[in-house]
């Protein structure tokens, strides 16, 4: 199936503007253009704008990108690299949901102190945090 820009668009939820910067970066160098100069997108594209899409999302930049995508188009003599590729970003990944998994234990103590501050803590305590902090880890293991 092929489809406009405008339809590819809509389908993806990316802009046209988007799309085309895309294109002009080297990100989307295989689309199609018909007789008349306009992009003819294809379920391909789709495929590709999905790898894209996921690797911007876990934080790799367009130069890395485009070096991944250029490895692609030598189909036989890169598949360890590319693979490589994902393997790095795993990794990254991880690193990422790592401190997250941290952030995400400091809020929930957070939230956890605030609502027991006025039966278990006393603000006046220097050493109130301490105290709360013992409590929350005894209370949930941490």
């Amino acid at each position: 199936m092929t489809y406009t820009i405008g339809e590819f668009s809509k389908k993806t939820g990316i802009s046209t503007h988007t799309l085309r910067y895309y294109e002009k970066e080297g990100l989307l160098d295989m689309v199609n253009r018909k007789p008349n100069g306009l992009r003819e997108f294809t379920d391909h594209d789709l495929e590709h704008l999905k790898i894209i899409l996921c690797l911007k999302a876990t934080g790799m930049s367009n130069s890395n990108i485009k070096e991944y995508i250029m490895m692609s188009k030598d189909k036989m003599n890169t598949f360890e690299s590319r693979k490589d590729v994902f393997v790095m970003q795993k990794k990254h990944i991880e690193r990422e949901m790592n401190k997250l998994s941290e952030h995400l234990e400091t809020v929930k103590y957070k939230i956890w102190y605030y609502d027991n501050i006025e039966k278990l803590g006393d603000e006046n305590d220097p050493l109130n945090c301490d105290k709360m902090r013992a409590i929350y880890n005894d209370k949930y293991k941490v």
